[in-house]
């Protein structure tokens, strides 16, 4: 998965850009918006290829349609070989991936190709959750920055209630819930899901807004961002990543780093300027 694939190209991706924001929608929507292996492609492309894209500072991430933001890795396709019993009993255990036949220690994760940060992108991604989120969709909304979701949104696992280990996808969520929330949800799989109020309680969404309004509440936030330095805006994503995966006293050591290389002088410059003028913003009050 190397090759990049261009917008015009793209089968199961609708993108644009504008004003410094890219804004990708994964369009499979008489599938829930569930990933095959041609959207795992074009995803990954997205993501490299947004790492020397200047145009692109920001990045908002949707579903197509009013019913799902992502379902997770289309079954149809990745299991559609196993008809029978015999089918099942002579694959590997793990369908949706799966080690070479050679080693076990090999395994081949579709959920690395998917993500922005498992891309070593590190410019801000915007997740616009309008409907069911579940299963591989975490892949995803594991590595965003924050989520914005529509009142009716949805976020579950169903991986135990057909027989698989909920794995990596709880684990990518784990470091966006309280530990007792993604064990609960992803022990009761398909049987309960979090409503986007529940998740905004829990700090999984930083924001509920209507289904109409998501789209502009999430390119309000894009843009703001977009309009931002991008050196300290990526710099301040790597900074917070980076902490969040070290101790305390290791991420302020590498905070030491990280504000030598993230802080421009030209931007440094025109801040304090505006400062200095008197100019402020009218903040917003979410």
């Amino acid at each position: 998965m190397n090759d990049l694939i261009l917008p015009p190209d793209f089968e199961t991706l609708l993108y644009d850009e504008r004003d410094g924001v890219a804004y990708v929608t994964m369009n499979r929507p008489e599938v829930h918006n569930a990933f095959n292996y041609r959207m795992q492609l074009e995803l990954k492309s997205v993501w490299r290829s947004a790492r020397h894209n200047d145009d692109v500072r920001c990045v908002v991430l949707t579903g197509a349609g009013d019913k799902a933001f992502c379902t997770g890795i289309d079954r149809n396709e990745a299991m559609g070989h196993w008809e029978a019993d015999p089918d099942a009993a002579g694959n590997a255990a793990v369908p949706t991936g799966g080690s070479g036949d050679s080693s076990p220690w090999h395994f081949d994760d579709p959920g690395e190709n998917i993500g922005p940060k498992s891309n070593d992108l590190w410019k801000p991604v915007i997740a616009a959750v309008n409907g069911m989120a579940c299963g591989g969709a975490f892949y995803i909304l594991g590595e965003v920055e924050f989520i914005i979701a529509a009142e009716h949104a949805t976020f579950f696992d169903p991986h135990v209630t057909y027989g698989m280990t909920a794995c990596f996808e709880s684990m990518h969520m784990l470091q966006k819930m309280p530990f007792h929330e993604i064990m609960r949800l992803a022990l009761l799989g398909a049987r309960e899901r979090l409503s986007a109020q529940r998740a905004h309680e829990i700090g999984l969404v930083s924001e509920i807004v209507t289904a109409d309004e998501l789209q502009n509440a999430a390119a309000w936030a894009a843009n703001a961002i977009a309009s931002a330095p991008p050196t300290a805006i990526q710099g301040t994503v790597r900074s917070l990543w980076a902490a969040r995966e070290l101790s305390r006293t290791q991420a302020l050591d590498v905070g030491k780093i990280l504000i030598k290389v993230g802080s421009d002088p030209e931007s440094l410059l025109e801040g304090q300027k505006s400062f200095s003028s008197g100019e402020r913003i009218t903040p917003r009050v979410r």
